[in-house]
């Protein structure tokens, strides 16, 4: 058992962790304190070249980590683009800046090469960072770091309150925020979320130590920051909501086709593309598989607020499916690249399925020993793909390089490496 192991075994996880950054703050063991304003107020945003480079001055001579978040207009507008970026470093204070008028910031990014980037949930901000040039070299993710060390709330507004002792403000999470210019209020929300996040870094750091696993932490921080970006999702269009109710494949076709000319108008108009068609409309059309216009004027989502002209482009979709030929049709389902549904495996390999079975109740009882979630001990994909097809001689060797060979960290290998070896062994075929 290691050191995480002990501690997380013989004693309970804290739910506390630092102290506030200042004396104006409450004791995180008392009432937790607002946070209104930040500490030098709110920055004017940086909309131009001039101004963009006495912040890049100012953050390179800076010192210590530098705290990162971005808003984006996710429900507003197409795409995750990057609509704000918020900054704090220690001697350089908080910047706002506007990515619309400020398109490329990669000499922002290249000043602060070799810096520490403290992130929250950094794959979500990552790949619209990446998009106007600020790549991070070195990362800490407060979020991940809190799943790691157990913390049942890993959101931001939780773990400031209950690591720091502040309660930041919540109202501003789901705006627009390509609105110009932006309100106040907006703004002072975005300065917020930077404010106390190297202090939230330096505690769980702390936290993570204490409990054996700081090492642990660094290495998924690599694994973050040097992944190279997602590759573009194959057959997108799948993914509508509601598609299980499609099963023919004329219909699945009609899914396509109005999902693709959907995208092209929302690309266009820079609209998200729920706000030009919903799912729901895409689906009930792909099941009436409407002759004309007015057939399709009934259906909802295509109701009275649908002009003649909108009805047309989508009409002509639906037609475009209905006369493809056979061949043109898409297959239901995608291809299957790894193994099948684990619910099917007591059919398809009971030898297959008691190892998974096996596996997963060993996964399951060392999170626990761990204080962790089980998908932070090892991907369940991982699990499943070695237990569907287990190397040809188990052993800690050919279990630990599987490991290795999917992606797992070097820390997963050592710790979930024996459960699996006990797993495949016993329930071997």
């Amino acid at each position: 058992m290691t050191d995480a192991q002990d501690t997380a075994a013989d004693s309970s996880l804290r739910t506390t962790g630092g102290t506030p950054p200042d004396d104006a703050g409450s004791s995180v063991m008392g009432a937790p304190t607002p946070l209104l304003e930040p500490r030098e107020g709110i920055p004017p945003v940086i909309a131009d070249e001039a101004a963009l480079a006495q912040v890049i001055a100012a953050f390179a001579a800076g010192s210590g980590p530098v705290a990162v978040d971005a808003e984006r207009a996710s429900g507003y507008r197409y795409g995750q683009r990057a609509y704000l970026v918020q900054m704090r470093r220690e001697g350089a204070g908080t910047a706002l800046i506007d990515p619309v008028a400020c398109p490329d910031l990669s000499g922002l990014g290249e000043a602060l090469s070799g810096v520490e980037w403290v992130l929250h949930a950094a794959t979500q901000d990552l790949p619209c960072l990446r998009e106007i040039g600020m790549i991070p070299t070195r990362l800490f993710d407060t979020e991940l770091a809190g799943r790691l060390a157990g913390f049942p709330r890993v959101g931001l507004g939780a773990m400031v309150e209950g690591v720091l002792g502040y309660v930041l403000e919540k109202g501003h999470s789901a705006v627009d925020w390509s609105t110009r210019p932006l309100p106040e209020p907006w703004l002072r929300y975005a300065a917020l979320d930077v404010e106390l996040l190297v202090d939230l870094r330096d505690a769980l750091e702390k936290e993570l130590d204490r409990q054996g696993k700081l090492e642990w932490a660094l290495q998924e921080f690599d694994a973050i920051a040097t992944a190279p970006p997602a590759e573009p999702r194959k057959d997108p269009w799948r993914r509508t909501s509601g598609m299980h109710k499609v099963r023919r494949r004329r219909q699945l076709a009609v899914v396509r086709e109005l999902w693709q000319t959907r995208d092209r108008i929302a690309q266009r108009r820079d609209v998200s593309p729920g706000k030009v068609l919903s799912d729901a409309a895409i689906v009930e059309a792909a099941l009436a598989l409407p002759g004309n216009v007015h057939a399709l004027a009934a259906l909802n989502g295509f109701g009275h607020r649908t002009g003649r002209r909108q009805l047309e482009q989508w009409q002509a979709a639906v037609d475009r499916a209905r006369a493809l030929p056979e061949a043109g049709l898409p297959q239901p389902g995608q291809p299957v690249t790894g193994p099948p549904p684990p619910r099917a495996w007591a059919d398809k390999d009971p030898a297959a399925a008691a190892r998974l079975s096996a596996a997963r109740a060993g996964v399951s009882a060392l999170a626990e020993r761990l204080g962790m979630p089980q998908e932070n001990v090892i991907s369940p994909d991982t699990v499943r793909r070695i237990c569907w097809e287990p190397p040809k001689v188990v052993d800690t060797d050919s279990v630990g390089g599987a490991l290795a060979g999917y992606g797992a960290r070097g820390w997963q290998v050592g710790l979930v490496t024996p459960v699996l070896v006990d797993a495949l062994v016993v329930k071997g075929s």
